[in-house]
């Protein structure tokens, strides 16, 4: 363990002195009736307590069988792990008497059950060659069992290793449990615990044992792979132009979505941005598109106020090809615009080189400091300042929104780039 540096703290530490603060540190830490699930020891929450508890409420999910004792079993015993499985051969901890044999090192996700049934962590998702109890598994059926008349359940043959059903089925219940003949196969307790649930709410762990360690299962179903997401807006990708395209020809064979509302009743424009802006490359014929650097992150702050760094690379600037500087009268190592539909105007330097195509020219994205050719050093709190400042690329970058992933489009747009007087 490495302890924390200066005056930082551990994240489970923060996330305390945060509830602490704004008055909910007795519901973080499961306080009730002078009880709590997870002890505090100098604001800082016991790891232990903390794995025990989100083993407790993520069943669904898999992350069940990684107890701390089970985890710490595992460091004190990394030799018995071979190095190229991952897997434990033989061993057990002289603390606890733990048996390894079998465990996959850090029981890796998904590791089903509590801690008794031992399941030794999932190396590869989906992979039906290995049983349910070696870390094997298959798809589960997390949409039903049909969909516009066909089946969404697993072709029969296809199942886990030596698994008792060899066709598709749903998640299992109380109710298939019966169906299947397993439900004496609970404990007394377990039964009464498991009466009226599935095997994501049977806290007993009763139904994932019985279904994975007796009959070899997958206690979520056994479905076919999900090719069709007919909750997107494409079931199949398909390609669309962006809303600021160089190409008016493709815009009309692959156009955007129409303009939608979506979250919380705001409208999504979509093709009406596009359709305006359809012939944007008479004004804007290249591509602009923005990236990372070797010698900088992120946004670049820190690394621009460390004088070592800030040496790398000290000006912010714009690759472009030989040709499309030519034809603008741009020469290596002089100021440009670079200019976007948004009416962004950006002030950086011209880096002519042949990694860029003639269409395309490259900006880095881990600058800031300027806005629109002019340094905003007077508007930085004295020592604030980073050493290198230059302008930020998304100053302009223009409007782009995917609905799916709620991603904004900040890595690419149209641009013209002229020679700065």
């Amino acid at each position: 363990m490495i302890e924390p540096l200066f005056e930082s703290k551990p994240d489970h530490t923060i996330m305390y002195l945060f509830a602490k603060k704004l008055g909910f540190a007795d519901q973080l830490v499961g306080k009730k009736d002078g009880k709590q699930n997870i002890k505090v020891k100098n604001d800082e929450p016991d790891i232990e307590d903390i794995t025990r508890e989100f083993n407790r409420g993520t069943w669904t999910i898999g992350y069940t069988g990684q107890s701390p004792e089970r985890l710490q079993a595992h460091m004190r015993n990394m030799h018995v792990f071979d190095v190229k499985t991952l897997r434990a051969r033989g061993g057990k901890d002289a603390k606890t008497g733990y048996v390894l044999d079998g465990d996959y090192f850090g029981l890796p996700w998904p590791c089903y059950g509590n801690a008794a049934l031992k399941h030794p962590g999932s190396p590869n998702l989906y992979d039906t060659s290995k049983h349910v109890m070696e870390g094997g598994g298959n798809f589960r059926a997390n949409f039903g069992v049909e969909r516009d008349g066909v089946s969404l359940l697993a072709e029969d043959g296809s199942h886990s290793k030596g698994a008792d059903i060899t066709t598709g089925y749903p998640e299992i219940d109380h109710v298939l449990l019966k169906k299947l003949g397993w439900w004496d196969e609970l404990t007394e307790d377990e039964k009464k615990e498991a009466e009226g649930k599935n095997w994501k709410t049977d806290l007993s762990g009763g139904i994932q044992r019985v279904v994975m360690k007796d009959h070899g299962c997958h206690p979520f179903g056994n479905a076919k792979a999900r090719a069709l997401v007919w909750n997107f807006p494409d079931a199949v990708p398909l390609h669309r132009e962006p809303l600021y395209s160089p190409r008016a020809d493709l815009v009309a064979k692959y156009p955007t979505h129409d303009d939608v509302k979506v979250l919380w009743r705001l409208p999504t424009l979509f093709k009406s941005v596009q359709e305006k802006n359809k012939e944007i490359a008479k004004q804007f014929p290249l591509i602009m598109t923005s990236g990372r650097l070797v010698e900088y992150e992120g946004g670049g702050e820190e690394q621009r106020s460390n004088p070592w760094l800030a040496e790398l690379q000290q000006d912010m600037f714009v690759e472009i090809n030989p040709k499309t500087a030519n034809d603008r009268g741009i020469r290596n190592g002089e100021y440009v615009w670079v200019k976007t539909p948004t009416g962004a105007r950006l002030k950086v330097v011209a880096q002519v080189t042949e990694r860029v195509g003639p269409d395309t020219v490259f900006l880095p994205f881990h600058f800031s400091g300027w806005w629109q050719g002019k340094d905003m050093l007077p508007f930085y709190p004295d020592g604030a300042a980073p050493i290198v400042r230059g302008e930020a690329v998304n100053t302009g970058t223009t409007y782009g929104y995917d609905r799916v992933t709620m991603m904004q489009e900040t890595k690419t747009t149209v641009c013209q780039v002229e020679r700065a007087a």
